[in-house]
């Protein structure tokens, strides 16, 4: 019989076989503050308009080089648990305001690089995070002061272009004029009538309401907006092009119905065979017939389209489409105002769909149909951008650029103020928490300092990816904002450390929403994690292990 040996006193002696844990200063907060800080040191290189891209291959060999942090943390697969928490508070600013992860992080990375610091002088954690979260709140307030102007026509293309062109510029610094265009143009056409936008008052933009399709060739400058939907298919019929089209979409094939059981059919001879297709024929005819006779000549079918069904469709004059996404039939609905339809009936008045025109275009040698409304009143509009390109790594980088774009657009719908952009909202805060902190008597005051220092690493980090001395720049930004210009930012088409203001001078500005997220949760996210002062790891549960680089796994990216 085996002897018991008893285990060492202490935490892991209650603890399973195979558990960790890691507790105090040195164990745990150090731990995290450095992961943390390798995490924002790795999208740091990628901030701003001169920023560098990342080339990533995930786990199924599909290659990524982008300079987006929310591509990049989405395929990092971060495992440590205090970086995830970073990662989790870029995610949730996506969802929020739709643009700023990358600031996010930085920030976030530079609040815990200078906790480190109080927390070796020797302050508590808990002193830290109380001065953290009063300078957040000071900042906070602060913010609506810094306002530089308001959008106020949501349908003034200038204005719009001018507000979202920053964010272009930052992922697509050569093209940024004319992607801002193609931008304000498709965001404009997709807004309801109500477009005058005030503090209390929220429009209801959807960002699915603008498409991107993607067509390898000719440059990005080749890229083009269509109010309407394309797809990148052929149509059935020998008919190319439809004015004035109506629509009727289905969801069940263009075929003869088939029986929802299993029956037989007992043929005998010949004849009985010829009459029994003959008759199937005949009500297919009818079928057919009777949906043109609607008014129909445009059919969209999300199933497989009929040999008979086809020849009935072009004695009629009908274009029929097949759509095989579930998701393009309810979109094309939207755009149309048509209802789906479970069954191969006449469509009622209600339920078709009016187009302006449905046709046929060869673009670069790709097939597409294009559904093509023009402007008009309509509140159900949908834009696409025929986005070009010569490599699809390309086109996977600008159709991201977009995503951010519309969703500064999204932002100014909620909130229409706009803030001074180029580093010049950050270096003012940072001047007025400086003043803050020194009416603060306690220890939190350090925290408040580093808390205004710590704002100074966005500024650092776009005069680094332009090869300029950070610290030159951030010498002039802060005498420029003593001297009482508070739109003094970074002038990043000068070859040395220059301000000048952004919001006259170069029209850069980001919207209010974007900046305020972004400050919330990443201090709120560096709080969190000097909050820990214990790691517990349980062992890892049993079982057969994945192959090695995800072969064979269920996975349905492409």
């Amino acid at each position: 019989m085996a002897l018991h040996v008893p285990r060492a006193p202490g935490f892991g002696s209650m603890m399973k076989d195979g558990a960790q844990h890691f507790s105090g200063l040195d164990e745990a907060i150090y731990r995290n503050i450095e992961a943390c800080r390798q995490l924002s040191r790795s999208t740091r290189t990628t901030y701003g308009p001169r920023g560098m891209s990342k080339m990533l291959i995930n786990h199924i060999d599909k290659l990524f080089v982008t300079a987006d942090a929310a591509t990049i943390l989405k395929e990092l697969e971060v495992q440590h648990p205090a970086a995830k928490l970073l990662v989790m508070a870029s995610q949730q600013q996506e969802q929020e305001a739709g643009d700023g992860t990358n600031a996010v992080i930085i920030f976030a990375g530079a609040l815990l690089s200078n906790a480190e610091e109080l927390l070796r002088m020797g302050l508590s954690p808990s002193e830290v995070v109380e001065g953290y979260e009063l300078a957040a709140t000071k900042a906070l307030e602060i913010l609506p002061e810094l306002v530089c102007m308001k959008v106020e026509n949501l349908r003034d293309k200038m204005a719009v272009k001018e507000a979202i062109k920053p964010s272009i510029t930052s992922k697509q610094y050569a093209c940024d004029d004319y992607l801002s265009n193609l931008i304000t143009q498709a965001c404009i056409s997709t807004l309801p009538k109500s477009t005058v936008a005030d503090d209390d008052n929220r429009i209801n933009f959807n960002v699915d309401n603008v498409r991107v399709c993607k067509i390898l060739g000719s440059g990005v400058l080749a890229s083009q907006v269509i109010s309407g939907m394309v797809f990148k298919r052929k149509v059935e019929t020998d008919i190319t092009k439809v004015n004035n089209a109506v629509v009727a979409v289905y969801s069940c094939p263009f075929d003869a119905l088939q029986t929802e059981t299993k029956g037989t059919v007992l043929i005998k001879n010949a004849e009985e065979l010829k009459s029994y297709s003959k008759g199937e024929e005949n009500l297919l005819a009818e079928r057919v017939k009777a949906i043109r006779e609607s008014g129909v000549n445009v059919l969209v079918t999300g199933g497989k389209v009929g040999d008979h069904a086809l020849h009935f469709a072009n004695q009629h004059g009908m274009m029929v489409v097949r759509l095989t996404s579930k998701f393009d039939v309810r979109r094309l609905c939207q755009t149309v105002g048509a209802r789906v339809l479970a069954k191969l009936t006449p469509p009622t008045p209600d339920e078709l769909g009016r187009c302006d025109s449905v046709y046929i275009d060869e673009i670069a040698d790709t097939a597409c149909v294009v559904f093509k409304q023009v402007e008009g009143e309509s509140t159900s509009r949908i834009s696409t951008i025929i986005v070009r390109g010569s490599t699809d790594n390309l086109m996977d980088d600008v159709e991201r650029c977009i995503d951010d774009g519309v969703n500064n657009y999204k932002a100014l719908t909620r909130d229409c103020r706009l803030l001074a952009g180029a580093g010049a909202v950050e270096m003012e805060l940072a001047s007025k928490l400086a003043v803050y902190a020194e009416t603060i008597p306690g220890l939190e005051q350090y925290s408040v300092e580093k808390f205004a220092e710590s704002l100074e690493a966005l500024p650092r980090a776009l005069a680094d990816a332009a090869g300029v001395s950070a610290t030159a720049l951030v010498s002039v930004m802060y005498a420029a904002h003593q001297g009482g210009n508070a739109h003094s930012g970074f002038d990043i088409t000068m070859e040395e450390a220059s301000v000048c203001d952004v919001v006259k001078d170069r029209k850069v500005m980001e919207p209010y929403l974007i900046k305020y997220w972004a400050l919330k949760l990443a201090s709120s996210a560096a709080c969190t994690v000097l909050k820990v002062d214990q790691i517990i790891m349980a062992k890892q549960a049993g079982g057969p292990k994945p192959p090695a680089g995800g072969a064979g796994g269920d996975n349905d990216e492409d």
